[in-house]
């Protein structure tokens, strides 16, 4: 039954894994780079919007990625009676 609750709570944190770092490559990769031309034709504060996923946007999602994980595996830990006490 342990081997069971393991199995499942490291699938579930790998999903977690898979979706939070699949945001961080769209934002930094894809907004930051490929669709950077697209993106500059809005401008936000005074700066094109592919200028500022480049050089800003995609580290402050990441710090927010980071919080948002903590989060989720502080439930996880719970859910699965991993949590210290």
């Amino acid at each position: 039954m342990a081997s069971e609750n393991k199995k499942k709570y490291w699938k579930k944190n790998v999903r977690y894994l898979i979706i939070l770092l699949s945001i961080w490559f769209i934002v930094s990769f894809l907004f930051g780079i490929i669709l950077v031309d697209e993106l500059n034709t809005i401008k936000m504060g005074g700066f094109k919007l592919g200028f500022w996923f480049a050089q800003q946007g995609s580290i402050y999602v990441f710090v927010i990625l980071i919080f948002v994980y903590i989060k989720l595996m502080n439930k996880l830990d719970k859910e699965y009676g991993f949590n210290e006490k």
